[in-house]
């Protein structure tokens, strides 16, 4: 293992997080009263030495090996939980060790879940970095690292399909060195309008970047205790659902209808199904929600129910109601929605809406094939055929993930968390949902749970966001260090 190579290129991701902690002590210095002023400068010196360190101390390689490409993106992802946990740790308040590293993860997986109870009650430059968290981590810790690392460097294309999935890399067209720069256009566009979406709605500068790293991002965390139904805004409301929607297609589609000024590119079967199955399951909870008498009128029925099922599906988790009082159906719709998720190459979390395609088309070709074992049925997907090196990795991932949230359910009942709790709080987790049902819904807090059961959730986010496979593969290593990988 060349830790010099690791150790330069996790640097760059410690300078990222760094960077968004001294705008943060900025914002803290133009409010004398600001209590977060002392933490987020301590926190920012300590971050900025320790990824500094190796550009002067360690000799630069360009060199990079699978071993070496893996431990990067974990260990990226890892000191970044760990320095980003500092601001709140150092604040104290109610941020115990467990509670900051719970909060810190949520933040940079984008999940958005929180320990939080007064969320209103944290200083502004606290609030700044806990929704910088959500931009760096909704772009992603390695993709930041990989803008700074000159575009003809092999490591640069090594740790590019490492980092992001084959499947994000699918249904359109442009070169591998590319595909960082389009993600990023696309990203900062979206944070960059939404924020001026928003202030246009009436939101003032703050509460807005800070919604804008929070939609852009699919993430959650919101300045306000009640989320989106703070602000009480029709207009607010209907740009979010729009962000939403966005940040949770393929990016690549969003360039693509850009560059060739054309609404062609939207013809894709994945997407087809995400909307198709989102349009459904929102009518059906707005039904619910009327018939049941939880909202006044048909119309804010449907705009309640197409909000929270687009708030799951896209991983946001934002809110206008609070869904601790939906009727069972409609809670297991919005986890449902909140397990398969929107497109590979979005911010989204979850299964992907590309894997259940490639599933239902593969269960399809099975019992043709088992009915008439003659025939020939092909695997088609974006207009590509489909061996089965492309199929049996996502089938694989599909049963790997729900393996993982059953061992998961399992040790956080061992803590003592209700079964119902479990359930949900875990799958939530993995699909970096955030809010779960119930009392860990929209309005509640993952504040009174017990710190093992936190672990376990973080834990479960991590692995949602790099897709588990980096995560066993830096496991095997430690455990195998003398096997070739």
């Amino acid at each position: 293992m060349n830790w010099s190579t690791v150790s330069r290129n996790v640097g760059y991701a410690l300078l990222v997080d760094a960077l968004f902690m001294f705008f943060s002590v900025l914002i803290a210095l133009f409010d004398p009263a600001d209590t977060a002023l002392g933490p987020l400068s301590v926190s920012f010196l300590l971050t900025f030495i320790v990824g500094v360190f190796p550009f002067i101390f360690v000799r630069k390689t360009t060199l990079l090996s699978l071993r070496e490409a893996y431990v990067i993106i974990t260990l990226s992802w890892l000191l970044s939980f760990i320095f980003g946990m500092l601001p709140y740790a150092l604040w104290g308040g109610p941020f115990t060790v467990v509670n900051a590293w719970f909060e810190s993860v949520s933040g940079f997986t984008t999940t958005g879940a929180t320990v939080l109870a007064d969320v209103e009650s944290l200083p502004k430059a606290l609030l700044f970095w806990r929704s910088s968290t959500h931009f760096i981590g909704g772009l992603g810790v390695v993709v930041f690292l990989l803008l700074l690392i000159p575009e003809s460097s092999p490591m640069r294309i090594r740790l590019t399909n490492m980092e992001l999935s084959a499947l994000s890399k699918g249904g359109y067209h442009a070169r591998s060195n590319k595909t960082i720069y389009i993600f990023t256009y696309v990203y900062l566009g979206l944070v960059v309008s939404s924020f001026l979406l928003y202030m246009l709605a009436g939101m003032g500068p703050f509460d807005a970047i800070n919604h804008a790293f929070s939609v852009s991002a699919t993430g959650g965390f919101s300045t306000k205790n009640i989320s989106i139904a703070g602000f009480d805004s029709l207009p607010i409301t209907l740009i979010t659902m729009v962000y939403m929607f966005l940040a949770s297609i393929h990016f690549g589609m969003l360039w693509m209808v850009l560059v060739t000024r054309s609404l062609k590119p939207l013809k894709n079967e994945v997407l087809r199904l995400y909307t198709g199955y989102l349009v459904l399951v929102s009518i059906i909870a707005g039904v619910i929600l009327k018939i049941d008498g939880l909202s006044a009128t048909w119309g804010d029925a449907i705009l309640d129910g197409s909000f929270s099922m687009l708030s799951y599906a896209s991983t946001t988790g934002l809110a206008i109601t609070d869904n601790a009082g939906y009727p069972f159906f409609v809670s297991m719709l919005m986890m449902l929605v909140g397990t398969v998720c929107g497109m590979a190459g979005s911010t989204t979390g979850g299964l992907k809406s590309d894997r259940l395609l490639i599933l239902i088309k593969s269960i399809r070709a099975h019992i043709i094939q088992s009915l008439n074992p003659s025939s020939v049925t092909e695997l088609k997907l974006h207009g590509t055929n489909l061996q089965m090196k492309d199929v049996y990795p996502q089938v694989l991932y599909v049963a790997l993930y729900v393996f993982v949230w059953m061992v998961s359910v399992i040790l956080v009942l061992m803590s003592g968390v209700d079964t119902n709790n479990a359930i949900m709080a875990t799958l939530s987790s993995i699909g970096n949902v955030g809010p779960s049902v119930g009392e860990l819904g929209t309005f509640g807090n993952f504040g009174l749970q017990p710190s093992f059961a936190k672990l376990i959730y973080t834990l479960d986010m991590f692995m949602g966001r790099v897709e588990i496979y980096p995560v066993l593969s830096v496991i095997g290593m430690m455990l195998a260090p003398r096997k070739r990988i």
